[in-house]
């Protein structure tokens, strides 16, 4: 399974999100520490998600990563997030 499906996957199931994008950005890092050559290792994830309502970004960063623990350092070398709730997404 493709990592990018696998991310959408597992956030949706945990965080129910009304807007999620995962871009895989692994082609920016090519020949960079920890950026494989068939790619798939570095990523930007947008979510906006109920869930994170009252939650301060860092509660919301480590959300999103326990979410993908098993996946972080191998097959995901980097992981930059964008969290908000809906509210503050206007959606």
């Amino acid at each position: 399974m493709r990592i990018v499906k696998l991310i959408e996957e597992k956030l949706t199931a945990a965080l129910h999100p009304h807007q999620l994008e995962v871009i895989d950005e692994s082609h920016l890092h090519a020949g960079h520490g920890g950026a494989r050559p068939e790619g798939e290792t570095h990523f930007r994830v947008v979510i906006v998600s109920p869930l994170f309502e009252g939650e301060s970004r860092v509660a919301r960063h480590r959300m999103v990563t326990k979410v993908l623990a098993a996946e972080m350092n191998n097959p995901i070398h980097a992981l930059a997030l964008k969290t908000q709730t809906p509210k503050e997404a206007d959606v």
